[in-house]
């Protein structure tokens, strides 16, 4: 394990505060704090620019706390990039202390570290989920891009911890074609509920 002390800095793509957009926590307010560097390379990824993490500035976990400090909600959402390719150990033990709930959206697929609230798990085909954050995860939330990702979807979820929250999101670009099956799936199959980006409808970030 990383020493809490050996992560003074992380590179932060963007910080910005909003309404969570997607899964469980949809419609609340958060803090997002999006980590540059990302060894996943979704073909579809809507935020590639954040991959390179040597393109975004370090930050110091102090500055990090201290800007979403600055707002009222205390949600705190760790996302990226990968956020895990990074030791969260310190960052989110701050956040902890100064009254923040964390969660984090994560692919899986770098080894678990810090303290959690809200654990987030979204597979990626790219890179598969580590076992250790699988078994951890409150929220499966699959992006459907085809068909066959309603089976990729169930794979996952033959693995989560019973409660584990179970979500299927059409891939922003392909909704028109996704949405209708994943309505027809989800009736089919209840324990699954629908995740939309609904950020993307409202027009916030």
């Amino acid at each position: 394990m990383v020493e809490i002390t050996d992560i003074p800095a992380l590179p932060v793509m963007e910080s910005f505060y909003t309404l969570q957009g997607e899964g469980f926590h949809q419609g609340r307010a958060a803090y997002f704090i999006r980590l540059g560097g990302c060894d996943v390379g979704c073909v579809w990824c809507d935020v590639k620019e954040s991959w390179d993490a040597s393109k975004h500035p370090q930050q110091s976990i102090q500055t990090i706390v201290k800007n979403a400090l600055e707002y009222p909600g205390k949600l705190a959402v760790i996302t990226g990039g990968e956020p895990l390719l990074y030791n969260l150990d310190a960052l989110t033990l701050q956040l902890r202390q100064a009254g923040f709930e964390t969660n984090i959206e994560t692919s899986g697929s770098s080894p678990l570290s810090g303290y959690w609230d809200w654990i987030c798990l979204s597979p990626k085909k790219f890179k598969f989920p580590l076992p250790e954050v699988i078994a951890a995860a409150n929220e499966l939330k699959v992006v459907i891009f085809n068909k066959s990702d309603f089976q990729w979807a169930e794979k996952y979820a033959a693995q989560v911890q019973p409660g584990c929250k179970l979500y299927l999101q059409p891939e922003w670009d392909k909704q028109t074609d996704m949405l209708p099956l994943i309505i027809d799936y989800i009736k089919a199959h209840p324990q699954w509920e629908l995740s939309i980006q609904s950020h993307k409808y409202i027009n916030v970030p």
